[in-house]
């Protein structure tokens, strides 16, 4: 059975430029020519898949970001508004933030692509089990990478869609679910498969916690973070304080043998110049002529319009070559949004920026906001979008080990009061600022869930955290209501059921 490959490992040739580990001499063949009887004989060979791999995992940003954010009531146009400030129609976006999706609106199609990039993460486990061409610490290494990527993409089909379709097996060519008459398998199977997945990738790394290429290759940090977000999910269901134990421990084992600190400022986290730094645990890599932010023009404004707004915060009018972020604006960050943050908190104006408008007083009054975490670059007078995106940091490990804490009984204190140190700067009071001193913080989880929508912004989490934390949480921080619970899950869209007739819709919604 030949199956077609050299669409992944095409691009992990585009992507050697600009890692270290590829092989100088590697040599693809244009895509067709290559089979099973002919690749996986060497040791190059395998290293340009897992590089192809990790080129794959980075086409998926836009959708890690739709699926663990957009429903969170952080992004939208304001109440009253039907479009951004700047006049940006959101084009059918809105039905995210709004709750409002169905079978011809499912916010992503086809399950968000994730099975293409599983069938080869299975091709690759099932070459890597039978292969004799590799050392045995490199074998492992990529089973690590393999069984971590796939549980990751696995828990992301999880929590979108509840039961899903399990496939462990390398099917024939590309294809993906759609192509497949096989029913989903129960939610309760695929929280299995994840599990044991991620117990495979630990066990596969044994003890290599090396993170390589500048942080932008899977590692076992990577799926011990991972593992922490997968027990913390269940410990706040039936889990209880084990799964809570065993997510704690997973963290600790990261912070023990990984050198991690938070940068001492907020704004290097994300920066283009402070690419791979120590609060990095596991990026999806950009660099300039190489790949830029896959979603980032739909957050930010057309430059062209923009120039109609100012700054209040420099008293100046936006122009169009300062401020050439050449978007159009789709998917707007909220005035509350922004309003959430203290004005002492460094994170806001790094991580929104305001535009005003401006009275013949000289009165500003807020027009609206757009995320401003990833500036990029400026190249030959454009702006390139060249800022890693983090899918795993410190500050994630820190805030989820509170959260593991919280669940057990412990005091949160050490880690909520790091977040909250960087965040303050030299403003930082710990009377006034730090836990528990925060009226919020009366709640413990209602205070980590409050760091993490400060500090990630844009990162793809807060969805997420919410619905880790558990529904009620979902209903009160979101405008999903109750009475409309099995909207936590999203919808199949149309052609993958037209394609699939063994899968049936979403539960709640109209059935097909």
């Amino acid at each position: 059975m030949k199956k077609t490959i050299l669409t992944y490992l095409f691009l992990g040739s585009l992507i050697c430029m600009g890692l270290n580990s590829c092989t100088n001499d590697l040599e693809l063949t244009p895509i067709s020519n290559y089979s099973d009887e002919i690749y996986w004989k060497t040791a190059d060979q395998f290293e340009a898949f897992a590089v192809g791999l990790h080129s794959r995992f980075r086409t998926n940003e836009r959708n890690f970001l739709l699926l663990g954010e957009l429903r969170a009531g952080l992004f939208g146009n304001d109440p009253g508004t039907t479009a951004s400030f700047t006049g940006e129609a959101s084009q059918g976006l809105e039905r995210m933030w709004q709750h409002n999706l169905d079978m011809d609106n499912s916010g992503v199609t086809n399950f968000a692509n994730l099975y293409e990039q599983i069938n080869q993460l299975n091709l690759m486990i099932s070459k890597l089990n039978t292969t004799t061409v590799l050392t045995e610490g490199s074998k492992n290494y990529y089973l690590g990478i393999a069984h971590g990527m796939r549980s990751f993409y696995y828990f992301q089909l999880y929590r979108t869609w509840g039961d899903v379709v399990i496939q462990t097996d390398a099917l024939p060519s590309n294809i993906d679910v759609s192509n497949l008459a096989k029913a989903a398998s129960p939610a309760a199977d695929v929280m299995k498969l994840i599990k044991a997945d991620l117990e495979s990738s630990i066990s596969a790394f044994g003890t290599d916690y090396s993170i390589r290429q500048e942080r932008s290759f899977w590692s076992k940090n990577a799926t011990l973070m991972l593992k922490a977000e997968v027990y913390l999910w269940s410990a706040h269901r039936e889990g209880g304080k084990p799964d809570a134990t065993i997510a704690k421990n997973a963290l600790t084992d990261v912070k023990s043998n990984l050198p991690l600190a938070l940068q001492t400022d907020f704004n290097n986290v994300n920066d283009v110049k402070s690419r791979g730094n120590n609060e990095m645990i596991f990026v999806l890599r950009h660099k300039l002529n190489e790949a830029t932010l896959g979603f980032i023009t739909d957050f930010v404004p057309n430059s062209n319009i923009l120039v109609n707004f100012s700054d209040s915060l420099t008293n100046r009018k936006f122009s169009v070559t300062q401020d050439n972020y050449g978007g159009l604006l789709r998917i707007p960050t909220r005035i509350s949004t922004y309003r959430n943050y203290n004005d002492l908190d460094t994170r806001k104006n790094i991580s929104i920026q305001a535009a005003y408008t401006k009275d013949g007083n000289g009165n500003y009054k807020i027009a609206g906001c757009f995320l401003k975490k990833y500036q990029g670059e400026q190249n030959a007078g454009s702006r390139a979008y060249t800022n890693d995106y983090a899918l795993y940091r410190y500050a994630d490990l820190l805030l989820l080990m509170a959260e593991a804490k919280v669940i057990l009984g412990e005091n949160p204190k050490e880690e909520i009061n790091q977040i909250r140190t960087r965040a303050f700067g030299s403003n930082y009071s710990e009377s006034v600022f730090g836990y528990p001193n925060q009226a919020v913080d009366k709640n413990a989880n209602e205070a980590i869930l409050q760091e993490r929508k400060l500090e990630f912004l844009g990162e793809g989490k807060y969805w997420y955290d919410l619905r880790r934390f558990g529904d009620q949480y979902v209903f009160l921080h979101t405008g999903l209501s109750a009475q409309e619970s099995y909207k936590l899950f999203w919808p199949i869209d149309r052609t993958s059921l037209t394609n699939n007739r063994a899968l049936k819709q979403t539960a709640g919604y109209p059935e097909f």
